[in-house]
């Protein structure tokens, strides 16, 4: 869940929507768009679908990553990320990482929270569509996605840690680091590009760790 703190500077990033119609998901947007869908029931009994649609690539105006929130199809409101949206009893938030989203849940005053379901047609609804259809297949690849990142963090930190004490400033104050593990620059190249696709997995599944997915060096709060 949000910290009190970024939940204060999120309410001050949403700005109110303009009306718009919530576009449908089209073939060619799984690896740029993200949208997700919330069914809720209103104070007066009618039902609600609030959706939110985030283009992972930034916008085409400035470049940068925002939320869109739908109400029935039509645009609500609009936040950078991290962002959160009041809506039906509670609130929905979300946040990326570098590959992909790695929160939109639905929160309630309590501390209750859930996901939200991935449209079909999105990258993420196919994912999930993987693990509902095929839980034995798509275990398995959530395991290797898992030891795959756990292998890139073992092999590859080292390695980092080595080239960074290298640099004169460090190297004065702190002395050198000799990595104990030397691999030859395909396998580095090869081991980035698993890394990559994993962490890319695991976002499809909205599955984020701090160490494993990037986030230690994305100065993660």
């Amino acid at each position: 869940m949000f910290s009190d703190r970024r939940r204060r500077r999120a309410a001050r990033r949403i700005r109110p929507g303009d009306g718009h119609a919530l576009q449908r998901f089209r073939w060619w947007q799984p690896l740029s768009r993200a949208l997700f869908h919330l069914d809720l029931v209103g104070d007066g009994g009618a039902p609600e679908r609030w959706s939110v649609d985030v283009r992972l690539w930034g916008d085409s105006d400035d470049g940068d990553v925002r939320a869109r929130l739908y109400r029935d199809g039509v645009h609500v409101a609009t936040s950078r990320l991290p962002a959160e949206f009041p809506v039906t009893g509670g609130a929905v938030q979300v946040d990326t990482s570098s590959y992909g989203l790695r929160r939109c849940h639905y929160v309630t005053p309590d501390g209750r929270e859930r996901q939200l379901e991935p449209d079909p047609a999105s990258a993420e609804g196919r994912r999930a569509r993987l693990e509902r259809d095929r839980p034995g297949l798509s275990h398995g690849i959530g395991v290797v996605s898992w030891v795959v990142l756990a292998v890139a963090l073992v092999l590859g930190v080292p390695q980092i840690v080595e080239q960074i004490s290298q640099i004169p400033p460090v190297a004065e104050r702190f002395g050198t680091f000799t990595s104990p593990v030397r691999l030859p620059a395909a396998l580095n190249v090869g081991l980035v590009v698993a890394a990559a696709l994993a962490s890319t997995e695991r976002a499809l599944r909205l599955r984020y760790h701090w160490l494993l997915d990037g986030g230690l060096f994305e100065g993660e709060e």
